[in-house]
């Protein structure tokens, strides 16, 4: 059997092993798919209740918000969204930025943002549904 150029008796796959990018593209790759398998019955559900969230009149569309199923529904579909966003520019930045320095900087940036973006979506979502919950139950 002959040895490689390090005197190692180890096979290809053997010194490739847990090395490298590999090691954790999997988890990234499950993560995409399990998000945009996620997104469709949530989109779904918004899409077949398009006609509550383009009511003309303001205060009817918000108590729609309100309703408890619906925010946690649009709770889930933001961070499924903006996950599924994430791991998508990462990896154009992963696969098109080519200097270390702008590419770290990107990545970073890119964390940042999208977690900035979360906690204020959610946060407005959170207003609309305690908010207007006491708007509902006070115009019923």
């Amino acid at each position: 059997m002959s040895s490689s150029s390090n005197g190692s008796f180890k096979t290809p796959l053997g010194r490739v092993r847990g090395l490298g990018a590999a090691k954790g593209g999997t988890h990234h790759w499950w993560m995409q798919r399990v998000t945009g398998i996620a997104l469709i019955p949530l989109a779904g559900f918004f899409l077949f209740n398009l006609d509550k969230l383009i009511h003309p009149v303001y205060s009817s569309m918000m108590m729609f918000l309100a309703e408890p199923p619906v925010t946690i529904a649009l709770i889930l579909f933001i961070l499924c969204a903006y996950y599924h966003a994430f791991l998508g520019i990462q990896v154009i930045i992963e696969d098109y930025v080519h200097g270390t320095l702008a590419k770290n900087s990107l990545l970073m940036f890119n964390k940042f943002f999208f977690l900035a973006l979360t906690v204020c979506a959610i946060y407005a979502t959170l207003l609309i549904g305690f908010n207007f919950a006491d708007y509902a139950s006070a115009q019923g």
